[in-house]
C-alpha cells in the first residue's frame, strides 16, 4: 500500500505577531471572543496556503486557536483551577536557550472539581479545516495521560480519590470528541503523547526501576489505546507523536527510545509514529528494530528549534540509516516537534519556518521518488 503522507510538520506553526497580539488583548479582556475568531481565520487561511505551497502532505491549522499544544483541551474543561502554591507549569527547560523558555511559563493548574467538557475543544477547528484546507487535513489531540497528573492530594480528592479516576474522566471526553471529528470525516487524528519520555528520562539517568518502568507503560499504553481504539474508522489515519519538550527552542529530557521501544511500538495501536530525531537527544534508530510489520515511521529529522536548515544528502543518509530497521517504503520525513507548542512558538522567523516546510517536501521528493 502506498505510504499517502511522505512530508509532514508536528502540527503547531508560528503564530503571526497579530495572532500573538490579540490573544493576549482576549486573555486581558480587551478583546471579544468573536474578534478574536476573526483573526485567527485570517491566520489559519494564510497559513493554509503556505502549507500547500511548500508542498508537505497534509495539513494543520497551526494550532492558531490554542495557547499552546495542549491548551483548546484544557480550555474546553470544567474543573480545573490554579495551584495555591503559585508552581509554573512544567519540567526544567535545558539548551541553548532554556533562559528565555523559563521566563515564560504558565501557571499550574490543578482538579478541584469533577471534569466535564463545557464545549468541543478540536471539533470546531475540524469544521472550518475541513471546509478551507482543499487537501488531506490533520487534527492534533493531547493524550489523556499528559494531564491527569493535575489531580493534588491534599486538594483534589472533594472531586476524585485518585489520578486514577481522573484518567477515566479525561479518556472518556477524549473519545467524545473523536466521535464528533469522525462525523465530520477528518482523515488524520494525531495523539499527542510524551509521558513516554518519563521512563525514557530515567533510563538515560541511570535511575530506571523496570518494575516501576513496565507498569507505567503498561498504563500509558493502556490509556492511549482507548482513545486510538475510538480513532479507528476506515480511511482515518491515526498517528502517535512522542518528544522530549519544545517551548522557545528549549527541551526538557534526552535518551534514546530503547527504555520503551519494545513494548511501545508492539502494544502501542497507531498506524503512525511520528518520533524525534533531529539530534543526539535521542539516540540511534536500533529501537526501530522492535517497529511491528505496516507500521509507518515519521522521522523527525528536521528540527523546529533552530532556523540552521538540514541539507537533503545528509537527511537521505539517515533516512538511509533508518532503513536498515524498518523497511525504506514504511518510513517517512518530518518535524522533530512543532514550530509554536506554546503561542510563542520557537526562535525562528516564519520565514525560516517556511523553507524548513519546503525542505521536508523536498527531501521526501527525493528520496521517495
Amino acid at each position: 500500500m502506498a505510504i499517502p503522507y511522505r512530508a509532514e510538520h508536528v502540527g503547531s506553526l508560528l503564530r503571526p505577531t497579530a495572532l500573538i497580539e490579540a490573544r493576549e488583548a482576549w486573555e486581558a479582556g480587551r478583546m471579544q471572543a468573536s474578534a478574536l475568531k476573526e483573526i485567527e481565520d485570517h491566520a489559519i487561511l494564510d497559513a493554509l496556503e503556505m502549507q500547500r505551497q511548500t508542498g508537505v502532505s497534509v495539513l494543520s491549522d497551526g494550532e492558531f486557536r490554542r495557547s499552546n499544544w495542549g491548551g483548546g483541551f484544557l480550555d474546553a474543561l470544567e474543573g480545573l483551577g490554579e495551584d495555591p502554591r503559585g508552581r509554573a507549569a512544567g519540567r526544567a527547560w535545558k539548551g541553548a536557550h532554556a533562559e528565555v523558555a523559563s521566563a515564560t511559563l504558565p501557571k499550574q493548574k490543578i482538579v478541584t472539581g469533577k471534569l466535564r467538557a463545557r464545549e468541543p475543544f478540536a471539533s470546531g477547528e475540524a469544521s472550518f479545516l475541513k471546509a478551507h484546507a482543499g487537501a488531506p487535513f490533520k487534527i492534533t489531540i493531547p493524550s489523556p495521560t499528559m494531564f491527569h497528573h493535575l489531580f493534588t492530594p491534599g486538594l483534589s480528592e472533594p472531586a476524585y480519590a485518585s489520578s486514577e479516576d481522573v484518567l477515566e474522566d479525561l479518556v472518556q471526553i477524549c473519545t467524545a470528541e473523536i466521535d464528533r471529528l469522525h462525523k465530520l470525516e477528518v482523515p488524520y487524528i494525531q495523539l499527542d503523547s510524551l509521558r513516554y519520555i518519563n521512563v525514557i528520562d530515567a533510563a538515560d539517568k541511570g535511575a530506571l526501576d523496570p518494575t516501576e518502568a513496565a507498569r507505567t507503560l503498561d498504563a500509558l499504553i493502556a490509556a492511549d489505546n482507548r482513545v486510538l481504539a475510538s480513532a479507528r474508522r476506515d480511511g482515518v489515519t491515526r498517528g502517535v507523536h512522542l518528544c522530549r519538550g519544545n517551548h522557545r527552542s528549549s527541551w526538557t529530557v534526552k535518551g534514546s527510545y530503547d527504555s520503551v521501544a519494545e513494548k511501545l511500538f508492539a502494544e502501542v495501536d497507531a498506524d503512525r509514529f511520528l518520533l524525534e530525531y533531529d539530534d543526539e537527544r535521542s539516540g540511534g534508530f536500533e529501537p526501530l528494530r522492535f517497529m511491528p510489520k505496516g507500521k509507518v515511521v515519521v522521522l523527525g529529522l528536521v528540527t523546529t528549534k533552530s532556523p540552521q536548515l538540514e541539507t537533503i544528502d545528509a537527511l537521505r543518509r539517515r533516512v538511509d540509516e533508518a532503513a536498515k530497521f524498518v523497511p525504506f517504503d514504511n518510513l517517512a520525513i518530518g518535524t522533530q516537534c512543532g514550530f509554536a507548542s506554546t503561542h510563542l512558538g520557537n526562535l525562528l522567523t516564519e520565514d525560516e519556518e517556511r523553507k524548513k516546510l519546503e525542505l521536508v517536501a523536498e527531501a521526501a521528493r527525493r528520496i521517495w521518488g
